[in-house]
């Protein structure tokens, strides 16, 4: 299994990261794409530290890394924060800009226009750096506001690049899903997609190829049935494969094997590296 989305930065793993990479290795996760986004852009690097840190290391995941700025950080995103940016993406171990987007839920973000700018901003970077990228949307308490701006935002600003990306811990429509497929993303999975409330989510996962498809933990947040409530870890990703599992009615080693392969297939002309076939 691939965890798609963790942020092995938090300072919430900061006692126990080792012990936590080796229970998600002896989980099945072979590979982990840690976030890059910190507590802001002077602490967006740390990703990458981890990913260098582990490197080579035996009976930990294979760890990747994000470099971006996240919505509710926008007003941190001077000149300098660009220009780090753009020097992390270079790095071979980053292999996409985010997460990146839009975030209306909170009223104290910064107001709708300059979100979108820095989007632009952010996707004019990660395009001149040729990375995919990895969509963080949040709309407005009971709308679909934020998913309606991020798809029209992405049809006029990505797609003419063709790099695709990944609508990350997806609570959007249907029609939304089946937008972004159609500008190359891959729609990801979260651990709130395990919990009962979220039929919505699993009907849009019914009706996606499997093939279109990631798992992810957005660790520490959102902890899968059974362990919702505490902090989350990339171990937990088991559980959101046995949700896609059920809802596809395959094997979770179906969904396990065919979210890696999609993975792996997104990253491998972007990333610098080899990537297994």
């Amino acid at each position: 299994m691939i965890d798609s989305h963790a942020h092995l930065d938090s300072t919430r793993y900061a006692e126990d990261r080792d012990a936590l990479l080796r229970r998600a290795h002896e989980a099945g996760v072979r590979a982990i794409l840690s976030i890059g986004i910190g507590d802001g852009p002077d602490t967006m690097h740390e990703a990458l530290d981890i990913a260098r840190k582990y490197a080579g290391k035996p009976g930990v995941p294979k760890i990747f890394a994000s470099a971006g700025v996240h919505p509710q950080d926008i007003p941190q995103l001077d000149n300098a924060a660009c220009t780090k940016l753009d020097e992390l993406l270079q790095a071979p171990e980053v292999i996409a800009c985010g997460e990146i987007g839009l975030d209306y839920y909170h009223p104290e973000n910064a107001p709708r226009e300059v979100q979108m700018a820095a989007f632009s901003r952010q996707m004019e970077i990660a395009a001149s750096r040729k990375k995919p990228i990895i969509i963080h949307c949040r709309p407005s308490d009971g709308s679909a506001n934020a998913w309606d701006d991020t798809l029209a935002q992405l049809e006029a600003e990505w797609r003419p690049t063709g790099l695709g990306g990944i609508l990350h811990c997806f609570t959007g429509e249907l029609h939304h899903a089946q937008q972004a497929l159609d500008l190359g993303f891959l729609i990801s999975f979260a651990g709130n997609s395990t919990y009962p409330k979220a039929q919505p989510i699993r009907d849009v996962m019914a009706e996606l190829p499997l093939e279109h498809m990631l798992i992810e933990t957005d660790a520490p947040f959102l902890a899968p049935i059974p362990n919702r409530g505490k902090r989350n870890e990339p171990a937990w990703v088991a559980e959101v494969a046995r949700t896609v599992a059920a809802v596809k009615r395959i094997s979770p080693e179906e969904a396990a094997f065919g979210t890696t392969q999609n993975f792996y297939r997104l990253f491998r002309t972007a990333a610098g590296q080899e990537f297994p076939a």
